[in-house]
């Protein structure tokens, strides 16, 4: 397993060893974007290494943003609130975060543009932004259904209170980016509270919001100013190898300044449920995220039902947990997580469909999965569907099942984590 894509996964004895991952893609896309239209030049270290946050960038330059990037940290030279209309489509790829997001900043710009994006992306539903984007004033046109190609035509835009019928972080994200460009205050309200990372975000380069419950607010006008920051690493990349070390009793792994936000840190708190030994020193804050260095020990696994505000909190973790789920001694239940079908797959249709291809029972349910504990897997000819968390997650029950799994489309790790698959060799021991 030395170049990707690596489609052979061969069972491992435990995982062990150090590792310090890519910079967390939920923040990165987000210091890109408010950089852009902020007042001066914004440095980012570790930012992601992922394709989607690749296109984010890419969408940046095309709106006249200068960029600077080397291996691993960028400049952002901003522009301020005022972009220019690109001459081209923005391609946003396989990132809804960008298109959704980035539509809340194009909405207050006084020009019209197009997103794009490839066939996956082009199936997903943006007709929750379109919706209170143009309640607050802006045009958006798309496909039926309100799938891509969006065609956003900004203009001025005016505050509204929006009451989320589906909790989502990038919904809400838009439309607190389109807030800092409309009249007047925006008000969201969540369903359930989901990542914080906007709200940290917008506040690190001078915003001033309020808060109260699952509602928050942004008055429009501000001006934002450049930052600093060292990226923290990705979580939901960490989910991946905490669940490695999990699978095997005795395994022993080091995570070097990993992300703590605890919108996103509940990841730890059931794996520790599920049996899993966790311990995490070296904590400190910069711009509101905490970050610090995580210890791992394999145990046997317990069972574990994910639900309400978890499956919230947990919904990019969700297919790598089901994935292990046979291991565990009282299997894993999997509600709530109807939103897990319309991402870059059907994740709850592919997690049941390649775990009944290693041997598993599974029961498929609307909106989520029931898997017994107690399983045995072998390897198997995997299909990722072109998604980057189904492919890695199968990459990790593969460890321990009999003989070697093939992975079909493994190189759509590239959207999240190029570097994924090496890093998993290098700390499995066999």
């Amino acid at each position: 397993m030395n170049s990707i894509p690596l489609t052979v996964i061969r069972p491992a004895r435990n995982i062990s060893g150090s590792l310090r991952l890519p910079g967390d893609k939920s923040i990165s896309h987000r210091y890109a974007m408010l950089a852009a239209i902020a007042e001066g030049d914004t440095r980012l270290e570790n930012f992601s290494t992922g394709a989607d946050c690749a296109s984010t960038l890419a969408c940046v330059k095309a709106l006249d943003v200068e960029v600077e990037r080397s291996e691993n940290s960028i400049v952002v030279h901003g522009r301020g609130p005022k972009l220019q209309a690109p001459t081209a489509p923005l391609d946003c790829g396989n990132s809804g975060s960008t298109m959704r997001m980035l539509s809340g900043i194009l909405a207050g710009q006084g020009f019209s543009s197009e997103l794009t994006g490839d066939e996956s992306l082009s199936r997903r539903p943006m007709a929750r932004i379109i919706a209170p984007l143009e309640i607050m004033g802006a045009k958006i046109t798309a496909r039926s259904g309100g799938r891509p190609p969006l065609q956003v035509t900004g203009g001025k835009l005016t505050g509204i209170r929006y009451n989320m019928p589906v909790a989502s972080a990038q919904v809400k994200s838009c439309l607190l980016f389109a807030g800092l460009f409309a009249a007047g205050e925006t008000a969201v309200v969540e369903p359930i509270r989901t990542r914080d990372h906007s709200e940290l975000a917008l506040r690190a380069f001078g915003a001033e919001l309020k808060q109260l419950g699952n509602e928050v607010r942004i008055a429009g006008g501000q001006q934002l100013r450049a930052i600093e920051a060292m990226v923290p690493g990705d979580i939901s990349s960490g989910a991946f190898f905490l669940c490695a070390a999990g699978l095997f009793p005795g395994s022993q792994l080091v995570i070097e300044d990993l992300l703590m936000n605890p919108t996103r840190a509940r990841l730890l708190d059931v794996l520790i449920l599920m049996g899993i030994g966790i311990s995490v020193t070296q904590i400190r804050e910069q711009h509101g995220e905490l970050r610090g260095t995580v210890k791992v020990e394999g145990r046997d696994l317990k069972g574990i039902t994910i639900a309400g505000a978890d499956t919230a909190a947990l919904i990019d973790e969700i297919p790598v947990l089901a994935a292990i789920a046979p291991y565990t001694t009282g299997g894993v239940e999997i509600r709530d997580a109807r939103e897990l079908r319309v991402k870059e797959s059907d994740r709850i249709a592919a997690i049941a469909a390649n775990l009944r291809a290693m041997g598993a029972q599974v029961e498929e349910r609307d909106d989520g999965l029931k898997i017994p504990g107690n399983q045995k897997l072998r390897g198997a000819e995997i299909d990722s569907l072109g998604d980057h968390r189904i492919a890695m997650a199968f990459a990790v029950a593969a460890l321990r099942a009999e003989g070697e799994t093939r992975i079909r489309g493994a190189e759509a790790a590239v959207v999240s984590y190029p570097g994924f698959f090496n890093a998993l060799e290098r700390v499995a021991q066999r």
